[in-house]
């Protein structure tokens, strides 16, 4: 079985981690794949919703380096490049891609496994799932985006308790916090993921991915910036054949029927 499951059903792109055994740790070639995948679905019209889950008991436990390509004697330089070309990269593909994009979180999501999550644009967990910035009781600094993602979901001061202790953080206690959107029981969480992508793949996606674009700048620019790059977006969404059927049904009134163009 590959390391990475793929299928596409009903617009929804599903990309699932397959390596149970080793809790879904991430190998440098799953990585590439997700990125790759990820990247596809932006492009491919027929995709109109991502769900990332895994198989197994783990979400994903980190990073599985054992897989990386090798290096000769490390030079200074080589880790910064090695965290910008991977951990980095992988979230960033998350971060960017132009449809929407739900974690279905069915256990442990440590390190850049919780980033994986974080990243995404809605968080469903399992009700035995946990996330872990484990990167403390490694004596490392959290990476993959960690410091910039944490603060903009729970704060400063929350994020600081997370990483300075590395604690385990149960669903129910990410729910409080914000880290997820919504907890469901283990058996369910396959469903309801499924309920909400196909709900967003029948949405306006254009429109999606603009509001994506909007929010996700929305905490690194000033009211300016931000106010230009709505009036922008509402302009371009606006040439889509979504928003004139948007506008058309409401006038008609009848439901809308969006074709992601």
């Amino acid at each position: 079985m590959p390391d990475v499951l793929h299928a596409l059903e009903n617009g929804v792109s599903w990309i699932t981690l397959n390596r149970p055994e080793a809790m879904n740790a991430v190998t440098w070639d799953q990585r590439e794949r997700i990125i790759a995948l990820l990247a596809e679905a932006s492009a491919d019209p027929e995709v109109r919703c991502v769900v990332v889950t895994a198989t197994g008991r783990g979400f994903c436990a980190g990073a599985d380096l054992r897989g990386a390509p090798s290096s000769a004697e490390r030079v200074a330089g080589d880790v910064a490049r090695m965290i910008r070309g991977g951990a980095q990269r992988f979230v960033s593909a998350v971060l960017d891609c132009e449809k929407p994009v739900i974690a279905a979180v069915n256990g442990t999501a440590a390190g850049i496994g919780a980033h994986l999550a974080f990243a995404c644009d809605l968080v469903l967990a399992a009700d035995s799932a946990r996330f872990i910035e484990v990167f403390v009781r490694r004596g490392l600094v959290p990476d993959g985006g960690g410091a910039y993602l944490l603060p903009r979901l729970i704060g400063p001061q929350r994020a600081k308790e997370l990483m300075f202790f590395g604690d385990a953080v149960p669903a129910t206690e990410a729910l409080g916090l914000g880290l997820v959107n919504r907890v469901v029981p283990a058996e369910e969480l396959s469903k309801t993921a499924r309920e909400w992508a196909e709900r967003l793949a029948q949405g306006p996606t254009r429109a999606l991915a603009l509001t994506k674009q909007l929010v996700n700048a929305s905490l690194d620019v000033d009211r300016s910036v931000a106010f230009a790059a709505e009036a922008t977006a509402q302009e371009i969404n606006m040439t889509t054949r979504d928003a004139q059927e948007g506008v058309a049904s409401f006038v008609e009134r009848r439901e809308a029927r969006y074709e992601g163009k």
